[in-house]
């Protein structure tokens, strides 16, 4: 991996007044990614060099997730007889991603760079990806990154990041690609000046007030690890059962999950195995051969799906896997809302703990 560098108070930061010629150097070595908006959501397209539609910075994540840029939904893995080089990834590069969408690659990274598990093909596309970090600056009332050790603007794992100010953007810079860019940009770049920079500062204590003044109802007093593995008695879950449809769009929209199959198909003259996304709020996600299920219960795949974001895959790696984007907060059609399971389990832990004092 590039070398991404942790956060510097003292990092150097400079400043652009406008988007388009920025964009335009990135765009002439890579594929570029901008945010657009459709509706109150942004997603994410190609960069239009004609400058026919405007850019901008989305102020807060957008609903595509960067997993698809890196894991995609489909993909072919191997062919027989061997037909050519797939899957070959070329530079790209993405604007406007947020801290959590640079978090939850962190967790990618965990699953799929891990020596034991090495997926080449990710490797390949995370190291021919151009990382253009932005600060928020509108939450939506989804957005609880602070109660899960994020926030309103990146420490680190960017290459560079913007941030909006009144008469345009300071840029920082996160690792040596971006260094280098901007040596090779040089004319496009001034020096980030004191006001700038102060204004910069005071929009991101604004912002992280603001998140965490939203999400101060959701507080819970124990670390949500531990909170997840002494849930065994709890009725929470039988209870989001009886409003849960198994869309599964909690698992298809959230950032981290990483569940996948392989499946074999045929083509007019070749074999292929395909990768593919898959789901553990899926019924038939852990049916074994001879027809056994031990999730067959909704209530019970709701638990596992909790219990991995939390705790299972915090004991492995030592993080969470839910970074409080809030996309399946958004998404999810029944309304699951995770801060609020969470805050019942919370509850039920601390009258238990009354309970058990009293008696």
């Amino acid at each position: 991996m590039r070398n991404i560098q942790t956060q510097r108070e003292d990092r150097k930061r400079f400043f652009i007044d406008g988007l388009r010629p920025f964009l335009g150097a990135v765009a002439e070595s890579r594929m570029l990614y901008v945010p657009k908006k459709v509706g109150d959501r942004y997603t994410f397209t190609a960069y239009d060099p004609s400058g026919a539609a405007q850019s901008e910075i989305n102020n807060i994540r957008a609903f595509t997730t960067v997993k698809e840029f890196l894991f995609p939904l489909r993909e072919r893995v191997a062919a027989f007889p061997r037909r050519g080089e797939a899957n070959r990834a070329k530079p790209f590069a993405i604007l406007g991603l947020k801290d959590c969408d640079l978090r939850s690659m962190a967790v990618l990274d965990q699953v799929f760079l891990e020596e034991d598990f090495h997926d080449p093909f990710y490797e390949q596309r995370r190291k021919n990806m151009f990382v253009i970090a932005s600060d928020c600056f509108d939450p939506a009332a989804s957005c609880c990154c602070t109660l899960f050790g994020g926030g309103p603007f990146a420490h680190s794992g960017f290459d560079l990041n913007l941030s909006q100010t009144k008469d345009g953007f300071v840029v920082e810079i996160g690792s040596d690609e971006g260094t280098r860019f901007v040596e090779d940009h040089a004319g496009l770049f001034a020096e980030a000046s004191k006001a700038q920079i102060a204004e910069q500062t005071e929009n991101r204590s604004q912002m992280r007030q603001r998140l965490e003044t939203l999400n101060a109802p959701y507080e819970v007093g124990t670390p949500v690890n531990e909170l997840l593995a002494q849930s065994g008695d709890t009725d929470a879950f039988d209870i989001e059962e009886q409003k849960c449809v198994e869309c599964q769009a909690c698992t298809r929209i959230c950032p981290t999950c990483h569940c996948f199959y392989l499946y074999e198909t045929v083509r007019k003259d070749y074999f292929a195995k395909m990768k593919m996304w898959d789901s553990c709020m899926r019924m038939a996600y852990a049916a074994v051969a001879g027809g056994a299920n031990p999730r067959k219960v909704l209530g019970d795949r709701i638990r596992h799906r909790l219990m991995h974001k939390f705790s299972f895959f915090f004991d492995r790696y030592g993080i969470g896997m839910c970074i409080g984007c809030g996309r399946c907060i958004d998404g999810d059609t029944h309304g699951m809302d995770i801060r609020v399971v969470l805050k019942k389990l919370d509850a039920e832990r601390e009258g238990s703990k009354r309970a058990g004092v009293a008696s």
